[in-house]
């Protein structure tokens, strides 16, 4: 499984199941964080086994640099991110 900062997911189970997130951080090879800037804010993201989500193969490439490169990403850039993606899917 190949995955990224940055990278769009979504969770196939639980209470957020079908909830779009972004990965903010890799803990080890089974487990990520997630955030999605509304529920889960930076300050207190989401921690996920990757076998419940279901990866993507978008990249929010401003916010994955941000995020690699140790700089302030903000709940609403990440709120930002999404709806535009959000927006870019539902055109296709």
């Amino acid at each position: 499984m190949d995955i990224t900062l940055g990278q769009v997911v979504y969770s196939k189970g639980g209470r957020d199941a079908g909830r779009k997130f972004i990965i903010f951080d890799i803990i080890d090879e089974s487990y990520v964080l997630l955030v999605d800037g509304d529920l889960r804010r930076i300050d207190k993201p989401k921690k996920k086994k990757l076998k419940h989500l279901e990866l993507t193969n978008d990249v929010i490439v401003t916010l994955s640099e941000r995020i690699k490169n140790k700089l302030k990403v903000t709940n609403s850039d990440i709120r930002k991110a999404l709806a535009e993606f959000e927006s870019k899917e539902h055109d296709t």
